[in-house]
């Protein structure tokens, strides 16, 4: 498990989960001084993180993805 934080949510911890090769958002420790967290800004994040380890390539090609 991967703990992220961000400017957008700076009260709110954000964990992501390995599945496969690439992290998606597990769970969100929301704090109430922070914006509602939306599926796009999920996706940011997602994006984000995996570009700094490394795996956006395998990000961009998972299945739910795929048409």
């Amino acid at each position: 498990m991967v703990r992220g934080y961000f400017d957008k949510f700076p009260h709110s911890t954000i964990y992501f989960r390995r599945i496969r090769r690439f992290y998606i958002v597990y769970m969100v420790d929301w704090d109430e001084r922070d914006p509602i967290v939306m599926a796009k800004d999920r996706e940011e994040m997602q994006q984000l993180l995996n570009r700094e380890l490394g795996r956006e390539k395998e990000y961009e090609q998972r299945k739910s993805r795929k048409g």
